[in-house]
C-alpha cells in the first residue's frame, strides 16, 4: 500500500529534484561562521547574497556522516525515547502561545503556570513518552523564557522533554541546567535530555538563532531534529510532488548544516510538510493529504537511513470529537504502519490554535489503539490451542476456561476512554460522549498525579542558574 504512495522510481525523482534545487538555486542562511565551514565542504557560497548552493556530492557526504540512531532519556534514565532502533515515540507540543481550558470557551495566552501543568499531566499519560512544555509562557520574558521553561519541565516530569530553545545565550543556561541535572559535562553528553530543533523557513531559508544555537547544543551531542514546514500552495508548489522535493531539499540542506558544525552528530529527518487551505486561508492539519506526506516523507527519511519525524495524529477540530478522531486516528495510523520514529505535535487544539489537555487525552488513547493494532501476534502451540479447541467442541464456549483467564489481559486492549458498554448501562451513567470523558479523565489526572519530585540540591541549583539568566538575559532583579 505504503509503496503505491510513493514507489522507488518516485522516491528517487523526488532526490533529484531536491538535489537540482540545491544546486541551481541554494538556500540563505544569515550565518557567516556557517556560510565559511560549508564553503570549506565544498559548497558555492556567494557571501553578498547568504546563498548556499550544495553540490550533489556534498549532499551525499553529509547524509553518510549524520548519525543515525540517538536515544533521548529522562530525568529517570529508565524513560528514554528511542530513534532509528525500530520504536514509536509521541510527544506533546513543545509550546504554543495559546491555552484553552475549556473545550468551547476562549482562548487565553499561555503562561509558566500551564507549563508545569503540562509536564505533570504528560507525565501520567501512559504512551506520552516525551514531554512537551505545551505552553510558550508569555508571562516571563522572551530572553529567558526558554530557561524558565525547562526549569518548569525537569520539575514536573522523569520523561524526556521537549521545548521551544530561543537563542545561543539562552541554550547556554539551558546547557547548565542539564549538566546540572546529570552532575556533569560528560554525563549530559552522554545522556541527553532532550534534542534540538532547527526548522528551516519555506522556502529556501534558515533562521540565524536557529543555527547560532547549535554551536552551543552540539558541545553536548544533543541530535538535532531538521523539520520545515513548507505549505503546498503556499510557500511551496501547489502539488504534492513540488512540496515534497522542496521540504527534502530544506532538510538535506539542514543536514548539511549540522555535519558542518558537528561532524557525525546525530539528526531526525522532520518530514512535516502541510498543505495550505485555499478555502479558509490556513494550513491544513489532518486533510487526506496529510496522510500522504506523512508516509511519503517516512519512506524518503528512511530511503535516506534516517529516524524520522513526521506531523501525524493531529485534528482541525477544536473539540475532541469524531472529526478529531477520525483525522487523528488515519493519519496517525498510517504514520505509524509507514515507520516513523516520532509523532506530533500532539495536544494541539485546531491548527496552532492553542494546546489542550482534552485534546491530549483523546490523542493519547488513540495512540494506544493503534499501538494495539501495532503488536507481535503471538503464533505459539499455546496460542493456536488446538487442544482446548478439541476439547470445547462444537457449539461450546470458551468464556470459562483457564485458558481465556490466562490470555485475555494481554490479548486484549482495554481502553481509558471509548464506550463499550450496553446501551441502558450507558444511559444510566449520564450517556456522556467522547468530549466529557475526555474532560473527566483530565480532571482525574489534574488532581491526583504528580511526578518524583527533585532532590532539594538539585532544585536550589537549578533555581540559581534560573535566576543568573533572568538577570544577565532579561535583566530582572531576582
Amino acid at each position: 500500500m505504503f509503496s503505491r504512495i510513493l514507489t522507488d522510481d518516485q522516491i528517487r525523482r523526488v532526490h533529484q529534484a531536491s538535489v537540482s534545487i540545491l544546486e541551481r538555486v541554494g538556500v540563505l542562511i544569515p550565518h557567516p561562521e556557517t556560510l565559511e565551514r560549508l564553503e570549506q565542504a565544498g559548497a558555492k557560497v556567494t557571501y553578498a547574497e547568504q546563498r548556499v548552493r550544495f553540490p550533489e556530492e556534498l549532499v551525499a557526504r553529509a547524509l553518510e556522516q549524520a548519525g543515525k540512531q540517538f536515544t533521548i532519556f529522562g530525568r529517570n534514565l529508565a524513560n528514554t525515547a528511542r530513534f532509528g532502533q525500530g520504536e514509536r515515540n509521541y510527544n506533546s507540543i513543545a509550546g504554543e502561545a495559546s491555552w484553552v481550558d475549556e473545550i468551547g470557551e476562549k482562548r487565553r495566552f499561555a503562561t509558566l503556570d500551564d507549563v508545569a501543568i503540562a509536564a505533570r499531566f504528560a507525565d501520567g499519560l501512559d504512551n506520552i513518552n516525551v514531554v512537551g512544555a505545551m505552553s510558550d509562557p508569555h508571562d516571563v520574558s522572551v530572553a529567558a523564557r526558554t530557561v524558565h521553561v525547562v526549569d518548569g519541565l525537569i520539575t514536573n516530569t522523569t520523561k524526556p522533554v521537549h521545548f521551544w530553545f530561543h537563542d545561543r545565550a539562552s541554550t547556554r543556561y539551558v546547557m547548565d541546567i542539564i549538566v546540572a541535572l546529570r552532575g556533569d559535562e560528560q554525563k549530559a553528553a552522554e545522556y541527553p535530555l532532550c534534542y534540538a530543533f532547527l526548522e528551516p523557513i519555506s522556502p529556501l531559508r534558515f533562521p540565524h538563532d536557529g543555527i547560532d544555537l547549535l554551536y552551543e547544543t552540539a558541545r553536548f551531542n544533543l541530535p538535532v531534529s531538521i523539520g520545515p514546514m513548507a505549505q503546498m500552495g503556499l510557500s511551496a508548489p501547489c502539488t504534492v510532488a513540488g512540496t515534497m522535493a522542496l521540504e527534502n531539499a530544506e532538510i538535506l540542506a539542514g543536514i548539511c548544516v549540522v555535519q558542518a558544525i558537528s561532524p557525525g552528530l546525530p539528526v531526525c529527518y522532520g518530514g512535516i510538510c502541510h498543505a495550505f487551505d485555499m478555502g479558509t486561508t490556513q494550513m491544513i492539519f489532518a486533510g487526506p493529504e496529510q496522510a500522504i506526506f506523512g508516509v511519503g516523507m517516512t519512506r524518503m527519511g528512511k530511503h535516506y537511513g534516517l529516524p524520522v519525524y513526521i506531523n501525524v495524529g493531529l485534528t482541525d477540530s477544536k473539540r475532541p470529537d469524531a472529526q478529531a478522531g477520525l483525522e487523528a486516528g488515519v493519519t496517525l495510523a498510517m504514520g505509524a504502519a509507514a515507520g516513523a520514529d516520532i509523532f506530533g505535535h500532539l495536544g494541539i487544539c485546531g491548527v496552532d490554535q492553542a494546546s489542550s489537555l482534552d485534546m491530549l487525552v483523546l490523542q493519547d488513547e488513540i495512540i494506544g489503539y493503534i499501538e494495539s493494532t501495532m503488536r507481535q501476534i503471538d503464533f505459539s502451540d499455546d496460542a493456536f490451542a488446538l487442544d482446548l479447541i478439541e476439547e470445547v467442541g462444537p457449539g461450546g464456549t470458551f468464556i470459562d476456561t483457564m485458558h481465556t483467564v490466562e490470555h485475555f489481559r494481554r490479548e486484549l486492549w482495554f481502553p481509558n476512554l471509548l464506550d463499550r458498554q450496553y446501551y441502558q448501562a450507558w444511559l444510566e451513567g449520564g450517556a456522556a460522549d467522547c468530549a466529557s470523558r475526555c474532560r473527566e479523565r483530565k480532571l482525574d489526572l489534574l488532581a491526583n498525579h504528580r511526578a518524583e519530585p527533585l532532590p532539594k540540591n538539585l532544585e536550589r541549583e537549578i533555581r540559581e542558574i534560573v535566576d543568573a539568566a533572568s538577570r544577565e538575559l532579561a535583566g530582572v532583579q531576582v
